[in-house]
């Protein structure tokens, strides 16, 4: 694939290679190792607009960052527009650059909610919630899917309301909310909504290789691709797309990631989201089913270090 930089409104992106925000993963330390090894943007997690009026302190953990992060993009969920509108240009979001709206989400409370992929279904409000959010004077990107049913696309008819209400990119994952995350991408729906708007298109779904990547690049004719799950499995696909050098093995990306967690959030936190972490990075690995078990039971940040030494030194 075609790797190179992106303009964002007055940004430029060092490459169109994005990381997706991950619920329970796309904290702080997970972004900027996805910065370090090439990634042209990453989004911190679902936050949800309504818990962070209420400033809920679980939401407003999702918002750490420092300036040591070269792009800070928020996702922020929500179904009311004068809520979001009021979020987006909020002193809690001050730090942020750029506001990614979730019309994508296809979790039946969420959806419920009014919120997520449901708003592909009530595009005057989707577009009010875009126009208000404009008003923050922040970049506004959409992250929607290509329809609710299967039977029934529109991801060209709705990209087209998201640049007309403003929106300065949108993120199109190649399946249907009634999908959810499996099925075939459909390709050419992606297609055809690049070709029905002026504004970057990123392609996102059913990329887990860097063959998978091309695929989605050569079907879809999109500006960039946006990684999810597989970069937890394996980091090293921004570098792997990008070209972008590194010596690091995953031992020592995870033991990075160890450490820069440990100094920004407290114990609790710093285990379980390494926990989660080095369980993907152990997908494929010969012989660390049998740790499998003792990773989720380590007690102490030490006991964490001394398994993932053990399970990581290892060769592949």
């Amino acid at each position: 694939m075609e790797i190179r930089c992106l303009r964002l409104g007055g940004l430029v992106l060092p490459s169109n290679v994005f990381m997706a925000p991950l619920a329970g993963y796309t904290c702080y330390p997970f972004r900027m190792m996805a910065y370090e090894l090439g990634a042209g943007l990453c989004f911190t997690e679902m936050t949800s607009a309504n818990a962070l009026k209420y400033q809920d302190l679980a939401n407003r953990r999702l918002l750490f960052t420092t300036d040591q992060e070269p792009v800070k993009a928020v996702q922020l969920l929500g179904g009311i527009p004068a809520v979001m509108e009021q979020m987006a240009a909020s002193e809690t979001l001050k730090d942020f650059a750029i506001i990614d709206i979730n019309m994508g989400c296809p979790v039946p409370n969420v959806f419920k909610s009014g919120e997520g992929s449901a708003l592909m279904l009530d595009q005057p409000r989707a577009a009010a919630i875009i126009r208000g959010c404009k008003k923050s004077g922040k970049l506004v990107t959409v992250k929607c899917r290509t329809g609710i049913q299967r039977d029934h696309m529109f991801a060209a008819e709705f990209a087209r309301m998201c640049e007309d209400a403003g929106a300065d990119l949108i993120t199109i994952h190649g399946r249907s909310r009634s999908m959810m995350y499996d099925g075939a991408c459909c390709y050419e729906e992606i297609a055809q909504a690049k070709a029905a708007v002026s504004i970057p298109v990123i392609a996102n779904g059913g990329i887990f290789s860097a063959e998978d990547a091309g695929l989605m690049m050569e079907r879809t004719g999109a500006d960039g691709v946006m990684i999810a799950r597989y970069a937890l499995e394996n980091p090293f696909i921004f570098a792997e797309l990008t070209g972008k050098a590194t010596s690091k093995t995953i031992l020592q990306l995870l033991l990075e990631q160890l450490a820069l967690t440990s100094s920004c959030y407290d114990e609790t936190f710093t285990l379980a989201y390494i926990r989660r972490l080095a369980s993907y990075c152990m997908k494929k690995r010969r012989g660390t089913k049998q740790y499998k078990q003792k990773l989720f039971q380590s007690g102490s940040l030490k006991e964490l270090e001394d398994l993932l030494i053990r399970i990581f030194s290892a060769s592949p």
